[in-house]
């Protein structure tokens, strides 16, 4: 379904870096996003094409909840939303789009469900992500690079939901969110997504 190259560990989708540049630009002007590249240890944009390293991803994300904590999930939410709309424009052609929306919720979120994990290089890099069920949606994500080593009193993974969000409210159905019940950071043994109407 999703029209992109299989990655490899370590690696991860440019899109957790790229997303997020012009949502730290509109928060902070373009001072706050080059502080951020910087935090990363990167001269620059990772490029569009391909795959990079999960590493200075994983450390952008770490600086901006450091740096920002308050503004730092709505600012990783909304990183994570344009990312969902990356994946819907570029990666996922629109014939399966249309058979999606088409497919009633019960036939279309489990071959979402299994195309995303399919494809979960985007998110996971070096970490395992597995479909746990599909009735109720449930996935798991165990070391989770954008968030690992940290150590927080909630769940992290706010962009991870919005990404999920976003797919899942537009081919799906829009009553869609999800939930991250369980996160690595916050004390548990793997982050744990659940998807349902609210």
């Amino acid at each position: 379904m999703f029209d992109d190259p299989t990655g490899r560990a370590g690696r991860i989708g440019p899109n957790a870096v790229l997303q997020l540049l012009p949502v730290l630009e509109q928060a902070g002007g373009a001072a706050l996003r080059d502080d951020m590249l910087q935090e990363a240890g990167l001269n620059e944009p990772p490029s569009d094409t391909g795959l990079m390293d999960e590493g200075p991803a994983a450390a952008m994300h770490a600086a901006l909840r450091r740096s920002l904590p308050e503004q730092a999930p709505a600012l990783l939410r909304e990183a994570g939303a344009r990312t969902g709309e990356y994946i819907l424009a570029h990666r996922i052609p629109a014939f399966a789009q249309i058979i999606l929306k088409i497919l009633p919720a019960a036939l279309s979120a489990p071959m979402l469900a299994k195309a995303i994990a399919k494809h979960s290089w985007t998110f996971a890099g070096s970490g395992a992500f597995q479909v746990v069920s599909t009735r109720p949606l449930v996935f798991e994500l165990t070391n989770n690079p954008l968030i690992r080593g940290e150590v927080a009193n909630a769940p992290l993974c706010v962009w991870h939901e919005a990404v999920f969000d976003t797919l899942f409210q537009t081919l799906v159905d829009k009553r869609l969110t999800t939930r991250e019940t369980t996160c690595a950071a916050a004390g548990g043994r793997i982050c744990r997504f659940e998807i349902s109407r609210r």
